[in-house]
C-alpha cells in the first residue's frame, strides 16, 4: 500500500517583510556567517567566501529549517516532524525540532555518508532508510511508506526559503559592491532564497547557481528554458548537491531570481576544496566548494560572493579528495 500524499501549495514570491520576519525569529538559532575575501593568487576575479559551513549544524540548511519550524502550528508540532535528506537538511530539521522538543524522523538515502546519518542521530533523529529513487519520488509526492507527522520539505517550503533569504541579506550588509552571487544547486532552495532577498534589494546582482558535471539538471533546464531530467546523472563525493532533475515547483521559484548556472568537473571542486582549506583553514563539503570552482573559472563578473554551502565531510574522505587534488 502506498502511502498517501499531500498536495503542496501554490508556489509565491518570498516578500521582503517574510525574509526579515524570518531574520528575526531564527536569530537566536544561527550563526551569523564571515564573509572573508579568497586570496586565490590566480588571475580569476575578486571571490568572497560566505562561509555558512560555520552554522551550529555545518551546513546553511540550519537557517530555514530553523523557520519552518518555528512556523508550525502546536497541532502541527504534537504530530512530530519528518523530512527527507542526503544529511544536511535532516540535520537542520532534527536541530530545529530538538529546540522544541518535537520527534523527528528523517527519510534517507541508503548511500548517504556514514558521518552525516551519525550526525542527523546524535541531534536526536529516527533515520528511514531508502533507495536514491524512492528519496526522489518522495520529494514531489511528500510521503512515504510507514512515515508518518508533519513533513517539512527540504527544500520547496515557502518558510524554509525565507530562512535561507537571510543569508542574501547578510551578503549585501556585508559586501555592498558585490556583483555576482554563486551558490551550488541542489533541490535549489540556496540560489531560490539568496535571489528571493538579493533581487529585491540590489536588482543589478547576478545569482548563479554551481553544478557537478555528474549531476547538472540546472544548467540544462537554463538552457532548454524548462525543467529538464539528466539522464547521465551518477553519485559521487558531491552528495549535498546536483541531482537527476530540475523539480517543476522548483524552477517555477527559480524564475527571475536566478540568471543560470555554471557546471564545473568533479577535478575542480577538488581542486576547490583544498584551495579553501589552504588559504582560509576551513573545510568546505564537496557541494561547498562547488561555487568556489564556478567564481574560480572566470565565467562570472567580480566581485563574486561564492557561498561554502555546507563543511559535512567524513575527514578520511576529505584528506583522500584534497590529497589527490
Amino acid at each position: 500500500m502506498r502511502a498517501m500524499t499531500t498536495a503542496a501549495p501554490p508556489v509565491r514570491p518570498v516578500t521582503l517583510d517574510e525574509i526579515y520576519a524570518a531574520r528575526e525569529r531564527i536569530r537566536g538559532v544561527i550563526t551569523r556567517t564571515p564573509l572573508i575575501k579568497l586570496r586565490h593568487g590566480t588571475p580569476a576575479p575578486e571571490i568572497w567566501l560566505k562561509l555558512d559551513n560555520l552554522q551550529p549544524i555545518n551546513a546553511f540548511k540550519i537557517r530555514g529549517a530553523a523557520n519552518a519550524v518555528a512556523m508550525l502550528t502546536p497541532d502541527e508540532r504534537a504530530k512530530g516532524v519528518w523530512t527527507i535528506s542526503a544529511g544536511n537538511a535532516g540535520q537542520g530539521v532534527a536541530f530545529a525540532a530538538g529546540a522544541y522538543g518535537i520527534p523527528c524522523t528523517v527519510v534517507t538515502i541508503e548511500t548517504a555518508p556514514e558521518t552525516k546519518i551519525q550526525r542527523m542521530r546524535d541531534l536526536g533523529a529516527r533515520i528511514v532508510k531508502v533507495p536514491f529513487d524512492v528519496a526522489w519520488r518522495a520529494m514531489d509526492e511528500r510521503a512515504v511508506e510507514g512515515v508518518e507527522g508533519t513533513f517539512i520539505h527540504p527544500f520547496d517550503d515557502h518558510n524554509f526559503i525565507a530562512g535561507n533569504a537571510s543569508l542574501g541579506l547578510e551578503i549585501l550588509e556585508d559586501l555592498p559592491s558585490v556583483r555576482t552571487v554563486i551558490a551550488a544547486i541542489g533541490g535549489g532552495g540556496l540560489v531560490s532564497g539568496i535571489g528571493s532577498s538579493i533581487r529585491q534589494l540590489a536588482p543589478h546582482v547576478k545569482i548563479l547557481g554551481a553544478e557537478p558535471e555528474t549531476a547538472a539538471p540546472g544548467a540544462r533546464s537554463f538552457e532548454k528554458g524548462s525543467p529538464q531530467v539528466f539522464e547521465e546523472f551518477q553519485p559521487s563525493f558531491v552528495d549535498g548537491a546536483g541531482g537527476k532533475s530540475v523539480f517543476p515547483r522548483m524552477w517555477e521559484r527559480m524564475q527571475g531570481l536566478v540568471d543560470g548556472s555554471i557546471v564545473v568537473t568533479l577535478d575542480e571542486t577538488k581542486r576547490a576544496m583544498r584551495m579553501v582549506a589552504e588559504k582560509v583553514r576551513v573545510i568546505a563539503e564537496g557541494a561547498g566548494a562547488l561555487s568556489v570552482a564556478a567564481a574560480l573559472s572566470g565565467k562570472a563578473e567580480g566581485p563574486i560572493v561564492a557561498v561554502i554551502s555546507g563543511g559535512n565531510i567524513d575527514l578520511k574522505k576529505f584528506a583522500e579528495l584534497i590529497g589527490a587534488a
